[in-house]
């Protein structure tokens, strides 16, 4: 792995580990508010932890990859929001892989 793209791909992964994340937490928050099963209120504590940890990074990772690659403020933006949403951490990693 090169040193140049070191973040672009530590960022690539972290996008996608955290799009992961978080529907696999929206999954467990809805089995946890629609069933009475007690595992569904665990995964959404320790998903939740995790997601939270994940988002952390994703946040960081995005700061210093805006830095480092001179990205634009609507670029920043952009990547932002997406953590935001479900699912658009997916098109975050992808556009990414793709520029690698």
């Amino acid at each position: 792995m090169s040193t140049n793209k070191q973040f672009l791909n530590w960022f690539r992964n972290i996008a996608l580990i955290e799009g992961i994340s978080m529907v696999v937490l929206v999954t467990f928050s809805v089995l946890k508010r629609t069933t009475d099963y007690e595992w569904a209120l665990l995964g959404v504590k320790y998903i939740g932890w995790a997601h939270g940890i994940l988002f952390i990074a994703y946040v960081y990772l995005l700061w210093a990859c805006a830095d480092k690659y001179k990205w634009k403020f609507g670029r920043v933006v952009l990547f932002f929001v997406a953590s935001l949403l479900p699912f658009a951490p997916f098109f975050v990693e992808r556009k990414l892989r793709h520029e690698g």
